[in-house]
C-alpha cells in the first residue's frame, strides 16, 4: 500500500491510498471465501462454485463491496498507526477512485483533533467559598437517618392518611365502560406519592381497611392516553392493607441502630455535623475547580467541529436514556408521552454538549502545558481500592485492573494533580458563606414579597439568598 497525506482547511487531513493489486486480491479471495456458500449455480454443489464461475454469472465485480469491508479498515488503521501525530474525531469520509479485478484506490478525508490556543492560566485570583454548617441542616441529617431507620406497622383501625402506603384494587370506568389499563389487583400505592390521577389519592385518604367505595376523578386534559383525556371517570376501590412508618426517637440506644461508631447522642451530632462540613469543603473545592476551568476556557480560543458536539450529545442520550430505565421507561417512551424526537434531544443538548466538549479540550491542552504529569501505578491502585472498598482487594497489583479502571482512574488523579498546580500558580481566598445570615435573608425577602402581592423583586432576593 502506498498513501499520500494533504493536510485541508479547517483542520481536516485527505490520505490518498493506492492498495498494491497483491493486497486487492487477496481481500477479494477472502470475500469469496466467506461468501462462496450464499451462492447456488448450475453444475456446482452450493458454496463449491469456484470464483471466476461465480464472477461470470453475477459479474466481475460481485465481491467487491464485501473486498472493501475488509480493506478499508485495515489500510486505514496502517496509516492511522504510521500518522501517530494525528488524532482523528470522527469516521472518514470514503471516496472510491479507481477499482478493478488488481486495482484499488480511494481516498479517505476525515476530521482531526482541533488545536486549542489556551489562554491565561497562571497569576488569576479566585475565592473558595465554603458555606458554614448549621444546626438545621444537622438536625435535617438526623431526622433522615432515624426515617430511614423507621419499621412499617399496620395503621389499625383509623383512617388512611399523607404517607401510609396502601395496597388497594380498583376498577375504572367512564360512561360505565370499564377501559385498558383502568383495573389492577393488589396494587401498591403510597398516599400522597402523586403517581396516580390527580384527586384518587386524595379520596384513598381518609378510607379504613377492609373498606370500598367509589372514587370519581376527572383526567387531565393533556393525559398521554387521548382517549380518555379531560374525560371523568369512576373507579371502584377496595383498601387492603395500611401501613404508616414508625420512627425511633432520638436517644443513645437509636444512634447504635444507625450509627456504626458513635454511642451517644452527643457523639453522634459531632459525628454529622463533621460529615457535613466535608461535604461542604468537597463542594467548595468543586466549585473552585469549575470557575478555574470556566476561566481559562472563556479566554482559550479553539474551532470545534461538530461532529464531536454532536458525538457528545449522543452520549448524553445514552445516558438520558439509562437514567429512564430505573424509572421504568425506555427512551422510545419517552418521545411517545413527550411528543419529541432524538432530533429534538440532539438540538436540547447541541449548547452544553458544545461546552462539555471545549472544557474537555482546553483540559487536555493545559495537562499538556503544566506537564508533566506523572501519576504512578501505585496510585491508580490505591484509588481503585478506595472506590471500590472490599471488592477492591481482590485486586493486588495494576496488572489484575480490567483496562477501563484503570484508565478512569488514572484520569481521576491526573485531574487532581492538574488543579493542585493551578491552586499554586493562581491566588485563591478562602470565605465561608454564613448560612445562618442568607436564610435569614431569604425569610425576610419571602414575608416581604408575600405581604406586597406583585412584588417579584423580593421574590428573586428570597430565591438568590436560598441559593447562598
Amino acid at each position: 500500500m502506498n498513501y499520500t497525506k494533504e493536510l485541508l482547511e479547517k483542520n481536516r487531513v485527505k490520505f490518498t491510498v493506492e492498495v498494491s493489486a497483491d493486497e486487492w486480491r487477496a481481500a477479494i479471495d477472502e470475500a469469496y471465501n466467506k461468501n462462496k456458500g450464499k451462492f447456488q449455480i448450475e453444475g456446482f454443489r452450493k458454496g463449491k462454485a469456484p470464483r471466476k464461475v461465480i464472477e461470470s454469472v453475477y459479474g466481475v465485480g460481485v465481491f467487491y463491496e464485501d473486498a472493501m469491508d475488509i480493506i478499508l479498515p485495515k489500510t486505514y488503521g496502517e496509516i492511522l498507526d504510521k500518522e501517530s501525530e494525528l488524532f482523528p474525531v470522527d469516521s472518514p469520509e470514503i471516496d472510491i477512485d479507481a477499482i478493478s479485478d488488481s486495482t484499488f484506490k480511494y481516498t479517505a478525508t476525515v476530521q482531526l483533533k482541533p488545536d486549542v490556543k489556551l489562554g491565561a492560566f497562571k497569576g488569576l485570583k479566585f475565592t473558595r467559598t465554603v458555606k458554614a454548617v448549621t444546626d438545621e441542616e444537622v438536625e435535617e441529617r438526623i431526622k433522615s437517618a432515624l426515617d430511614n431507620a423507621g419499621s412499617w406497622e399496620p395503621i389499625g383501625d383509623r383512617a388512611v392518611a399523607d404517607g401510609d402506603r396502601t395496597v388497594i384494587d380498583y376498577s375504572g370506568s367512564v360512561d360505565g365502560v370499564k377501559f385498558d389499563g383502568g383495573t389492577a389487583e393488589k396494587q401498591n400505592l403510597t398516599i400522597g406519592s402523586h403517581t396516580f390521577i390527580p384527586g384518587f389519592e386524595e379520596q384513598v385518604a381518609g378510607m379504613k381497611v377492609g373498606e370500598s367505595k367509589d372514587i370519581t376523578v376527572t383526567f387531565p386534559e393533556d393525559y398521554h392516553e387521548k382517549s380518555l383525556a379531560g374525560k371523568e371517570a369512576v373507579f371502584a376501590v377496595t383498601v387492603h392493607e395500611a401501613t404508616h412508618k414508625v420512627v425511633p426517637e432520638l436517644d443513645d440506644e437509636s444512634v447504635k441502630d444507625i450509627s456504626d461508631t458513635c454511642n451517644t447522642v452527643e457523639e453522634y451530632r459531632a459525628f454529622v455535623r463533621a460529615e457535613i462540613e466535608k461535604e461542604h469543603a468537597d463542594s467548595a473545592d468543586q466549585e473552585l475547580e469549575n470557575a478555574m476551568v470556566d476561566a481559562i476556557a472563556d479566554a482559550s480560543e479553539v474551532d470545534i467541529p461538530e461532529c464531536m458536539v454532536e458525538e457528545e450529545s449522543k452520549h448524553k442520550i445514552e445516558e438520558f436514556a439509562y437514567q429512564l430505565q430505573y424509572q421504568g421507561l425506555n427512551i422510545d417512551d419517552y418521545y411517545k408521552f413527550t411528543g419529541s424526537t432524538e432530533e429534538d434531544l440532539m438540538k436540547r443538548y447541541h449548547d452544553s454538549s458544545l461546552k462539555s466538549v471545549k472544557y474537555r479540550l482546553v483540559m487536555q491542552e493545559l495537562i499538556k502545558q503544566v506537564g508533566p504529569i506523572d501519576v504512578t501505578d501505585e496510585q491508580v491502585l490505591a484509588f481503585i481500592k478506595e472506590q471500590m472498598g472490599a471488592m477492591g482487594d481482590r485486586y493486588e497489583k495494576i496488572a489484575d485492573v480490567p483496562d477501563e479502571y484503570v484508565n478512569y482512574a488514572r484520569s481521576v488523579e491526573t485531574t487532581k494533580k492538574v488543579f493542585s498546580l493551578l491552586r499554586e500558580m493562581n491566588t485563591v481566598e478562602d470565605a465561608v458563606a454564613d448560612a445562618s445570615k442568607a436564610k435569614k435573608t431569604a425569610k425576610k425577602a419571602t414575608k416581604k414579597a408575600d405581604d406586597a402581592e406583585g412584588a417579584p423583586k423580593a421574590k428573586k432576593t428570597a430565591k438568590k439568598a436560598d441559593k447562598e
